[in-house]
Protein backbone atom coordinates (compact mmCIF):
# COMPACT_ATOMS: atom_id res chain seq x y z
CA UNK A 1 0.00 0.00 0.00
CA UNK A 2 1.26 3.48 -0.93
CA UNK A 3 0.97 4.81 2.61
CA UNK A 4 0.84 8.56 3.15
CA UNK A 5 -0.25 8.88 6.76
CA UNK A 6 0.09 6.34 9.55
CA UNK A 7 -0.66 6.36 13.24
CA UNK A 8 0.69 3.80 15.69
CA UNK A 9 -1.32 3.30 18.91
CA UNK A 10 -2.03 6.99 19.33
CA UNK A 11 -4.04 8.35 22.21
CA UNK A 12 -4.66 11.38 24.35
CA UNK A 13 -5.49 11.44 28.06
CA UNK A 14 -6.88 14.06 30.42
CA UNK A 15 -6.31 12.49 33.78
CA UNK A 16 -8.17 9.18 33.68
CA UNK A 17 -10.30 10.23 30.71
CA UNK A 18 -9.06 8.98 27.34
CA UNK A 19 -11.05 10.49 24.43
CA UNK A 20 -8.81 8.52 22.03
CA UNK A 21 -7.01 5.39 23.15
CA UNK A 22 -4.49 3.17 21.31
CA UNK A 23 -5.71 3.69 17.73
CA UNK A 24 -3.57 2.50 14.83
CA UNK A 25 -4.36 3.21 11.19
CA UNK A 26 -2.77 3.98 7.85
CA UNK A 27 -4.13 5.84 4.84
CA UNK A 28 -2.85 5.46 1.31
CA UNK A 29 -2.59 7.98 -1.50
CA UNK A 30 -5.89 8.07 -3.39
CA UNK A 31 -7.85 6.40 -0.59
CA UNK A 32 -10.99 7.70 1.14
CA UNK A 33 -11.15 6.65 4.79
CA UNK A 34 -14.40 7.57 6.56
CA UNK A 35 -14.59 7.69 10.36
CA UNK A 36 -17.99 6.98 11.93
CA UNK A 37 -19.26 6.50 15.46
CA UNK A 38 -21.79 7.86 17.95
CA UNK A 39 -21.50 11.26 19.61
CA UNK A 40 -18.60 11.31 22.05
CA UNK A 41 -16.81 8.41 20.37
CA UNK A 42 -13.66 10.52 19.86
CA UNK A 43 -13.92 11.19 16.13
CA UNK A 44 -13.07 14.90 16.22
CA UNK A 45 -10.30 14.35 18.76
CA UNK A 46 -8.81 11.72 16.45
CA UNK A 47 -8.91 14.21 13.58
CA UNK A 48 -7.14 16.84 15.70
CA UNK A 49 -4.42 14.33 16.49
CA UNK A 50 -3.97 13.30 12.87
CA UNK A 51 -3.81 16.92 11.65
CA UNK A 52 -1.27 17.95 14.28
CA UNK A 53 -3.63 20.36 16.04
CA UNK A 54 -3.39 18.22 19.16
CA UNK A 55 -0.27 16.42 20.35
CA UNK A 56 -0.78 12.76 21.31
CA UNK A 57 -0.11 11.63 24.87
CA UNK A 58 0.95 8.27 23.49
CA UNK A 59 1.90 6.76 20.15
CA UNK A 60 3.34 8.26 16.99
CA UNK A 61 1.97 9.83 13.79
CA UNK A 62 3.97 9.95 10.57
CA UNK A 63 3.28 11.78 7.34
CA UNK A 64 5.35 10.40 4.48
CA UNK A 65 7.37 8.52 7.08
CA UNK A 66 8.30 11.72 8.93
CA UNK A 67 7.09 12.33 12.52
CA UNK A 68 4.22 14.81 12.19
CA UNK A 69 5.44 16.96 15.09
CA UNK A 70 8.77 17.63 13.34
CA UNK A 71 7.32 18.97 10.07
CA UNK A 72 7.54 22.80 9.84
CA UNK A 73 4.19 24.57 9.67
CA UNK A 74 4.93 26.07 6.24
CA UNK A 75 5.66 22.65 4.77
CA UNK A 76 2.71 21.01 6.52
CA UNK A 77 0.40 23.60 4.94
CA UNK A 78 1.33 22.31 1.49
CA UNK A 79 0.92 18.65 2.52
CA UNK A 80 -2.44 18.69 4.22
CA UNK A 81 -5.61 20.78 4.37
CA UNK A 82 -8.23 20.71 7.11
CA UNK A 83 -11.93 21.48 6.96
CA UNK A 84 -12.91 21.73 10.62
CA UNK A 85 -16.32 20.96 12.08
CA UNK A 86 -17.03 24.66 12.69
CA UNK A 87 -15.31 27.75 11.27
CA UNK A 88 -16.12 31.26 12.43
CA UNK A 89 -14.90 34.51 10.91
CA UNK A 90 -15.08 37.81 12.77
CA UNK A 91 -14.27 39.97 9.74
CA UNK A 92 -16.53 40.80 6.77
CA UNK A 93 -14.63 38.85 4.12
CA UNK A 94 -16.21 38.03 0.80
CA UNK A 95 -16.50 34.42 -0.28
CA UNK A 96 -13.63 34.82 -2.75
CA UNK A 97 -11.44 36.33 -0.01
CA UNK A 98 -12.12 33.39 2.31
CA UNK A 99 -11.15 30.97 -0.45
CA UNK A 100 -8.02 33.02 -1.12
CA UNK A 101 -6.99 32.46 2.52
CA UNK A 102 -6.49 28.83 1.55
CA UNK A 103 -3.58 29.72 -0.70
CA UNK A 104 -2.03 32.60 1.24
CA UNK A 105 0.28 30.36 3.26
CA UNK A 106 1.41 28.14 0.39
CA UNK A 107 0.80 29.98 -2.87
CA UNK A 108 2.13 33.53 -2.46
CA UNK A 109 4.99 32.81 -4.84
CA UNK A 110 2.64 31.57 -7.56
CA UNK A 111 1.97 33.75 -10.59
CA UNK A 112 -1.22 35.77 -10.25
CA UNK A 113 -3.00 34.06 -13.19
CA UNK A 114 -2.40 30.65 -11.57
CA UNK A 115 -3.63 31.90 -8.20
CA UNK A 116 -6.80 33.26 -9.79
CA UNK A 117 -7.39 30.01 -11.68
CA UNK A 118 -7.00 27.99 -8.49
CA UNK A 119 -9.57 30.19 -6.74
CA UNK A 120 -11.98 29.88 -9.68
CA UNK A 121 -11.58 26.09 -9.75
CA UNK A 122 -12.20 25.93 -6.00
CA UNK A 123 -15.36 28.02 -6.27
CA UNK A 124 -16.61 25.72 -9.04
CA UNK A 125 -15.76 22.56 -7.07
CA UNK A 126 -17.94 23.77 -4.20
CA UNK A 127 -20.69 25.17 -6.48
CA UNK A 128 -20.32 28.68 -5.05
CA UNK A 129 -18.98 30.68 -8.01
CA UNK A 130 -22.22 32.69 -7.97
CA UNK A 131 -21.52 33.68 -4.35
CA UNK A 132 -17.96 34.94 -4.90
CA UNK A 133 -18.76 38.59 -4.12
CA UNK A 134 -21.13 37.88 -1.21
CA UNK A 135 -20.12 38.56 2.38
CA UNK A 136 -19.31 35.28 4.12
CA UNK A 137 -21.27 36.35 7.20
CA UNK A 138 -24.51 36.73 5.22
CA UNK A 139 -24.48 33.13 4.00
CA UNK A 140 -26.49 30.21 5.35
CA UNK A 141 -24.73 27.54 7.36
CA UNK A 142 -24.68 25.21 4.38
CA UNK A 143 -23.26 27.87 2.09
CA UNK A 144 -20.53 28.68 4.61
CA UNK A 145 -19.73 24.98 4.76
CA UNK A 146 -19.20 24.91 1.01
CA UNK A 147 -16.97 27.99 1.20
CA UNK A 148 -14.78 26.21 3.74
CA UNK A 149 -14.53 23.20 1.44
CA UNK A 150 -13.49 25.52 -1.40
CA UNK A 151 -10.82 27.00 0.88
CA UNK A 152 -9.30 23.57 1.55
CA UNK A 153 -9.58 22.68 -2.14
CA UNK A 154 -7.64 25.83 -3.06
CA UNK A 155 -5.01 25.13 -0.41
CA UNK A 156 -4.38 21.65 -1.82
CA UNK A 157 -4.17 22.91 -5.38
CA UNK A 158 -1.69 25.62 -4.41
CA UNK A 159 0.32 23.25 -2.24
CA UNK A 160 0.43 20.72 -5.06
CA UNK A 161 2.89 22.96 -6.86
CA UNK A 162 5.52 21.90 -4.29
CA UNK A 163 4.11 18.74 -2.69
CA UNK A 164 2.23 16.20 -4.80
CA UNK A 165 1.49 13.83 -1.89
CA UNK A 166 -1.28 15.35 0.21
CA UNK A 167 -3.97 14.57 2.76
CA UNK A 168 -7.39 16.22 3.05
CA UNK A 169 -9.18 16.13 6.41
CA UNK A 170 -12.94 16.71 6.48
CA UNK A 171 -14.66 16.84 9.88
CA UNK A 172 -18.43 16.49 9.36
CA UNK A 173 -18.24 18.32 6.00
CA UNK A 174 -21.88 17.71 5.03
CA UNK A 175 -23.52 18.51 8.36
CA UNK A 176 -25.45 21.58 7.11
CA UNK A 177 -25.84 20.64 3.46
CA UNK A 178 -28.91 19.61 1.51
CA UNK A 179 -28.87 16.19 -0.14
CA UNK A 180 -27.65 17.33 -3.56
CA UNK A 181 -24.77 19.33 -2.09
CA UNK A 182 -23.83 16.49 0.27
CA UNK A 183 -23.36 14.26 -2.76
CA UNK A 184 -21.65 17.00 -4.77
CA UNK A 185 -19.13 17.73 -2.01
CA UNK A 186 -18.30 14.06 -1.56
CA UNK A 187 -17.95 13.68 -5.34
CA UNK A 188 -15.48 16.59 -5.33
CA UNK A 189 -13.56 14.86 -2.53
CA UNK A 190 -13.59 11.69 -4.63
CA UNK A 191 -12.14 13.66 -7.53
CA UNK A 192 -9.28 14.77 -5.30
CA UNK A 193 -8.71 11.17 -4.24
CA UNK A 194 -8.52 10.10 -7.87
CA UNK A 195 -5.78 12.71 -8.29
CA UNK A 196 -3.82 10.99 -5.51
CA UNK A 197 -4.96 12.88 -2.40
CA UNK A 198 -5.64 10.77 0.69
CA UNK A 199 -9.01 11.80 2.15
CA UNK A 200 -10.03 11.27 5.78
CA UNK A 201 -13.60 12.30 6.57
CA UNK A 202 -15.85 12.15 9.62
CA UNK A 203 -19.45 11.41 8.62
CA UNK A 204 -22.63 10.57 10.53
CA UNK A 205 -24.65 9.26 7.58
CA UNK A 206 -23.79 5.56 7.24
CA UNK A 207 -25.28 5.37 3.76
CA UNK A 208 -23.11 8.27 2.57
CA UNK A 209 -20.10 6.69 4.24
CA UNK A 210 -20.75 3.33 2.60
CA UNK A 211 -21.23 4.96 -0.79
CA UNK A 212 -18.00 6.97 -0.89
CA UNK A 213 -15.53 5.25 1.46
CA UNK A 214 -12.88 2.80 0.40
CA UNK A 215 -12.62 1.84 4.06
CA UNK A 216 -14.60 2.76 7.15
CA UNK A 217 -13.19 3.16 10.66
CA UNK A 218 -15.79 2.70 13.39
CA UNK A 219 -15.03 4.32 16.75
CA UNK A 220 -16.66 3.60 20.08
CA UNK A 221 -15.64 4.96 23.47
CA UNK A 222 -12.43 6.42 22.10
CA UNK A 223 -11.23 3.12 20.68
CA UNK A 224 -11.19 1.51 17.28
CA UNK A 225 -14.14 -0.86 17.04
CA UNK A 226 -13.73 -1.94 13.41
CA UNK A 227 -11.78 -0.99 10.30
CA UNK A 228 -12.39 -2.35 6.83
CA UNK A 229 -14.40 -2.24 3.63
CA UNK A 230 -17.93 -0.78 4.00
CA UNK A 231 -19.68 -4.08 3.41
CA UNK A 232 -17.60 -5.79 6.08
CA UNK A 233 -17.96 -3.02 8.67
CA UNK A 234 -21.54 -1.71 8.35
CA UNK A 235 -23.34 -4.79 9.59
CA UNK A 236 -26.49 -5.17 11.67
CA UNK A 237 -24.47 -6.56 14.58
CA UNK A 238 -21.90 -3.76 14.50
CA UNK A 239 -24.48 -0.96 14.25
CA UNK A 240 -26.55 -2.51 17.03
CA UNK A 241 -23.50 -2.76 19.29
CA UNK A 242 -21.98 0.67 18.55
CA UNK A 243 -25.04 2.87 17.88
CA UNK A 244 -27.68 0.95 19.84
CA UNK A 245 -29.97 0.81 16.80
CA UNK A 246 -31.45 -2.36 15.33
CA UNK A 247 -31.28 -2.20 11.56
CA UNK A 248 -32.69 -3.81 8.52
CA UNK A 249 -30.91 -3.69 5.18
CA UNK A 250 -32.97 -3.08 2.06
CA UNK A 251 -31.71 -3.27 -1.51
CA UNK A 252 -31.59 0.16 -3.10
CA UNK A 253 -32.98 -1.15 -6.37
CA UNK A 254 -29.91 -0.24 -8.39
CA UNK A 255 -27.75 -3.25 -7.66
CA UNK A 256 -25.51 -1.05 -5.52
CA UNK A 257 -24.98 -0.79 -1.79
CA UNK A 258 -27.91 -1.49 0.55
CA UNK A 259 -29.80 1.31 2.20
CA UNK A 260 -29.46 1.04 5.96
CA UNK A 261 -32.66 1.85 7.85
CA UNK A 262 -33.74 1.48 11.48
CA UNK A 263 -36.31 -1.27 11.96
CA UNK A 264 -38.90 1.32 12.98
CA UNK A 265 -38.71 3.17 9.67
CA UNK A 266 -38.55 -0.05 7.70
CA UNK A 267 -41.82 -1.08 9.34
CA UNK A 268 -43.40 2.21 8.34
CA UNK A 269 -42.36 1.67 4.72
CA UNK A 270 -43.79 -1.82 4.71
CA UNK A 271 -47.03 -0.55 6.19
CA UNK A 272 -47.32 2.12 3.52
CA UNK A 273 -46.65 -0.48 0.83
CA UNK A 274 -49.36 -2.74 2.19
CA UNK A 275 -51.83 0.12 2.19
Amino acid sequence: MNTLLEADRIGVAYGRHKPVDAISLSVAAGEILVVVGPNGAGKTTLMKLLTGELAPSAGTIRLEGVPLATIPAWKLASQRAVMAQASRLAFPFTVAEVVRIGIDSVGRALARPLRERIIADALDAADIAHLAARSYQTLSGGEQQRVQFARTFAQLQAGRQTSTRQVLFLDEPVANLDLSHQIALMESATGLARAGVAVIAVLHDLNLAATFADRILVMSGGRLHALGAPGAVITRAAVREVFGVDLCREADGTGGLPVVLPQHYAGMRLARGAA
